[in-house]
Parts: structure tokens; C-alpha cells; sequence
């Protein structure tokens, strides 16, 4: 059996910055990726295959989830498994993980996003724990993903702008479209700054990438020009041509086995549903944040009766989504001029502009300064299929004939839908968290991931603040029919904790460079260990820690 200096669970943005560093620096790298290998060539725009038919993801009568939710009619919490729902809590099943499918839009965390108990104290029900490092920590790494996994961007002056250690960012911004130009106005006619998004799309075409070709669509979809900055193209192809990196991919962990030291021995996983395992030095575990506590969780052992971490039953804890809401409104061709309206409509161009003004709300709405979030302005997806679907309802019901007809006509070619994204912290309960199902298994006879999934209601209070705000510029702009829905329900792409990092053993998983407390040769480096999440999508702050943890891995292999 060969052994690895480095064993990595999971391929993503988590597992990338590792693979790289670890493979660059001349050690033997060994990935066990549960999906397959697709290449760039693999993904088309075909709407069909990749969004309504979940071929990215995990086939849901083999592999599932058994999902908690309380139900409001019935006052009483209730348990569905995803199998029979349909509704997939499985992302980017592939090489690279679902930063394949990313919308990319990088925002960093912010200072007070480390410290959030210090600065705005307890908030009743709720786990709320400052992190064990701070922005100053993350910074150098963050610039570190700009450069070497590819982020586009321009640096503007707005009121809750970062630190920066460097200028500005190191491909310029991508092409926007002429609603930008009024976002940015209409911010000013309210007295603050848009924000310039910055995306992990680069702009420029360089040796083995090439740029943005503004296809119109993303999110959901994989790149087929390599511009999009995944863990699979911007991370894994280097670590390969290294030769250090072993890859091996439709690689099922199910356990990792410790020896008599309490150390991680052996990965044991499915391959074509035989069994096999895997030696190394050093393991990383970034199978995303659910999947990462069930694989602990069935790690038992001597040493480890509970599973790996969970001496004081604290894996699976705590997990975290992303609050807020959707809200849009409608730009009709009839409000505006010919010229005015072709440019709207021009494809493929960005928006890229977000609201952070309210990244911390100092209102008399609330008793005191709380933490806010931030608010992305985006083109409605370009997806024709939802659209049509949606034309099919009038104000009586459902429509036939000539008045779906006419529906469809004037939604597609009389107007053009602008919408915003708002993210807040979704505060870390104890009614949200994965554990083992008792009753339901996957096909190979283990039991699946139960994730009990609870909110705050203060999430919604701050969404609502916000959304507020956002539909203020949409009516600043001249958008129609805006409106706005806040949701305790969670998109499932956006989900972290389960291992929070901590300085205490009784009250964490991980320490602060995201080692098991009680194994000392077992890393957890996706969003799993993140305390809280901030106000903003995970991706670039998982790729920053993933670089972090891998200086430290660099430096435990050459001791």
C-alpha cells in the first residue's frame, strides 16, 4: 500500500489551496474525490442537463439526506429525507467541487466578522463566538487568492472598505452593463458609495486560462472558457503537472481509521463499490460542511468512540447558512428610450455592484449597533426555462392559448428583470445541526447526514432592514412591480460550520489553525470551521483559510 505525505477528502475551494501548496513544495499528495473527473470540455450551457436534472450532483436514491425542519401549520418539527423531496443538499459533485459551479461573486470578510460576540455582545438563543484569529491573519492570504486563483475587481472608496495590504486587484474589473452606471448614481442620491464587486472570473487571458467571454451564463454552470476561478482550474491542473499529486477521483469516503496514538491511519473509501484505503502523514478532511461532520461522526474508534473530535459532542454543532432574501423588480422597454433599452438588454455584461453600507446598522430601529450584511445586485439568471414556466399564471389562474402567448412574448422581449441578493449572518443555534439518521442509510449501508435545520428570528429582522434599502434603488432607477421575499428557509449551496474552530476543546472541534483538537494529524480546511459566516458568500474566505492551513501543514511535514 503506498503512503502519502498527505491524504485530502474533497476537491473544492476548502481541499484546492492545499493540493497546490502541498504538491508545489515537492510532497506527495494523494485527493480522494467522491465525483467524477469532468473536464472543461464536459460543460455545456445546456439548461436541461445541468440545472433540472442535478447531473452535478449526487443521485438521491443512492446517496441522501434526512432533513429536520419545523413546520409552522403544524407546530411541531418534521423529518423528510431529500430522496423523497427531491430538494439536493449535495454540491458540485466533481473534481473541484461545486467552485465549478460558483456565481464567484468574491467579497472578503470584513473586521468585525471575527469578532462578532466582543463587539455586539450575546444575542439570547443564540451560539454566537468570536474566531480564534483575526482579519489581520486572513488579509495577506486573501490578497493571496486575487493573485493566484484569479480575482477581477477594482478598488473604490466606499464606507465599510477593508484593509488592504495590496493596491488593487490584479485583473481589472469585467465589463458591466449600463444598470451599473444608474446603481451608482442612485446610491449617491442616498448619500453612500456602491460597492464594486469583485469576482472569481478572471478578465484577462493568461497562459493557461482564458478571459470572461460573457456568455450570460454562470451560476449553476461550469465554465467552458476556464475563466471561472475553480479549485479544479486555477488549483488542481497545477498541483498535477507537478507529478506530486495523485488524483483519484468516484472516491467515497466512508471512515478514517486511527492507530493506537489516536492519529488518523488509514482513509478507508469506495471505489466502484469496492473497498479500499489510503496511508498518509497528514489527512485533510473538505468534503463541505455537512458531509465533513457525518465523516467524523462515523470515524469511531477506541481512542475515538464518538467519533474523531467529538470528545465533547461538538461535531455537527452549530452549523450555518446564509440569511436573507430575494427581491426584484422589472425595467419595461415602454419606460424607456430605443437606445437606452438595447443597452440594458446588451447580454452577457455584468452588474457587479453591491450594497454594504449597512454592513453594521447604527438605527434607532434597533437597540444599539447590530451586524448588517450586504446586498448584490444581479441580472435575473439567464436560464429561459424558469421564465416560461412562470408565464403560464395569470391573476385567476393558470393561462392557455393566446394569453400565454402574449405572456411570454412580453416578458422575454418588452422588459428585462433586475434583482438583488441579501446575505446576513444566519446566527449559529442549537436547533441547527447534523447528527447521524438512526433509521435511514445510502446505498452502501451507512447512515446518512440528519440535518436539523433551525434559524434566529433576529436573521430576518436584519434581512428585512435591508431589503428595504435595496428596493429604495430599484424605485431609484426606474424598475416597476419590485418586491421582496425574506426566507428562514437556506440555500443549500451556502452552508459552513459543524467544526468550529476555538480556542477551548469543550466548545469547538478545531483549533486555530483548524487541526482536530484530540488528533493531531487531522485537518478540517472547508467552511466547516467557520464560527459564524458573515454577511457574505464563504468562497474566497474558504479559499483564504485553505491557503492558511496549508502554510501550517507545510511547516508540521518539515519538522
Amino acid at each position: 500500500m503506498k503512503k502519502y505525505d498527505i491524504c485530502i477528502v474533497g476537491s473544492g475551494a476548502g481541499a484546492g489551496p492545499i493540493i497546490y501548496e502541498l504538491a508545489k513544495a515537492g510532497f506527495k499528495v494523494c485527493v480522494l474525490e467522491k465525483g467524477p473527473a469532468l473536464e472543461t470540455s464536459d460543460f455545456s450551457k445546456d439548461e436541461y442537463l445541468a440545472c433540472r436534472k442535478d447531473v452535478y450532483a449526487s443521485n438521491l436514491q443512492n446517496e441522501f439526506h434526512e432533513i429536520e425542519s419545523f413546520s409552522k401549520s403544524q407546530k411541531k418539527w418534521k423529518l423528510a429525507t431529500t430522496k423523497a423531496t427531491g430538494r439536493t443538499y449535495w454540491n458540485g459533485n466533481m473534481v473541484g467541487g461545486s467552485s465549478n459551479l460558483m456565481s464567484a461573486y468574491f467579497h472578503r470578510l470584513k473586521p468585525n466578522d471575527f469578532k462578532l460576540l466582543s463587539t455586539y455582545g450575546k444575542i439570547e438563543g443564540a451560539n454566537v463566538a468570536d474566531w480564534p484569529i483575526d482579519y489581520n491573519t486572513l488579509e495577506p492570504y486573501y490578497a493571496k487568492v486575487e493573485e493566484v486563483v484569479g480575482v477581477s475587481g477594482e478598488v473604490r472608496p466606499h464606507s465599510t472598505q477593508e484593509p488592504r495590504s495590496t493596491k488593487d486587484f490584479p485583473y481589472p474589473p469585467l465589463k458591466t452593463n449600463l444598470i451599473s452606471e444608474w446603481l451608482d448614481k442612485a446610491a449617491l442620491a442616498e448619500g453612500y458609495s456602491m460597492v464594486s464587486v469583485a469576482r472569481g472570473i478572471i478578465s484577462k487571458t493568461t497562459t493557461n486560462r482564458n478571459a470572461c467571454y460573457y456568455s450570460n451564463f454562470c451560476g449553476s454552470y461550469g465554465c467552458s472558457s476556464n475563466a471561472k476561478s475553480s479549485s479544479r482550474v486555477a488549483l488542481i491542473y497545477p498541483a498535477m503537472a507537478t507529478g506530486n499529486c495523485t488524483l483519484i477521483p468516484n472516491a467515497k469516503v466512508y471512515r478514517l481509521e486511527t492507530d493506537g496514538t489516536g492519529k488518523v491511519a488509514k482513509a478507508h473509501y469506495y471505489l466502484k463499490d469496492e473497498k479500499k484505503s489510503i496511508e498518509a502523514d497528514i489527512f485533510v478532511v473538505a468534503a463541505q460542511a455537512i458531509e465533513s461532520s457525518r465523516l467524523l461522526l462515523m470515524s469511531r474508534g477506541k481512542l475515538h468512540p464518538n467519533g474523531i473530535g467529538n470528545q465533547y459532542a461538538q461535531v455537527g454543532k452549530n452549523i450555518i447558512f446564509s440569511a436573507g432574501g430575494i427581491g426584484s423588480g422589472n425595467l419595461f422597454d415602454k419606460d424607456f428610450s430605443k437606445e437606452t433599452i438595447a443597452k440594458i438588454k446588451t447580454p452577457g455584461l455584468w452588474v457587479n455592484r453591491a450594497i454594504q453600507h449597512w454592513y453594521e446598522i447604527d438605527d434607532p430601529a434597533f437597540n444599539g449597533k447590530v451586524k448588517g450584511g450586504t446586498v448584490d445586485f444581479v441580472f435575473e439568471h439567464a436560464n429561459p426555462m424558469p421564465k416560461l414556466m412562470r408565464q403560464k399564471w395569470g391573476d385567476n389562474g393558470l393561462v392557455y392559448g393566446s394569453k400565454l402567448k402574449e405572456n411570454i412574448q412580453d416578458y422575454f422581449l418588452d422588459q428585462r428583470k433586475i434583482k438583488f441578493e441579501i446575505f446576513n449572518d444566519w446566527l449559529p443555534t442549537d436547533n441547527c445541526m447534523v447528527s447521524l439518521s438512526e433509521t435511514e442509510k445510502d446505498k452502501w449501508g451507512d447512515p446518512v447526514a440528519k440535518v436539523k435545520i433551525g434559524y434566529h428570528p433576529h436573521d430576518l429582522i436584519v434581512a428585512r432592514f435591508l431589503a428595504d434599502k435595496a428596493e429604495k434603488i430599484l424605485v431609484n432607477i426606474g424598475a416597476k412591480n419590485i418586491s421582496t421575499g425574506i426566507s428562514s428557509t437556506p440555500s443549500p449551496n451556502l452552508v459552513a460550520g459543524g467544526c468550529r474552530f476555538g480556542e477551548d476543546p469543550k466548545e469547538s472541534v478545531l483549533d486555530k489553525n483548524c487541526k482536530v483538537h484530540d488528533c493531531d494529524n487531522l485537518y478540517v480546511a472547508d467552511a466547516s470551521f467557520m464560527p459564524t459566516g458573515g454577511s457574505v458568500p464563504y468562497t474566497w474566505t474558504i479559499y483564504a483559510n485553505s491557503f492558511r492551513v496549508a502554510d501550517v501543514i507545510k511547516r508540521q511535514l518539515t519538522i
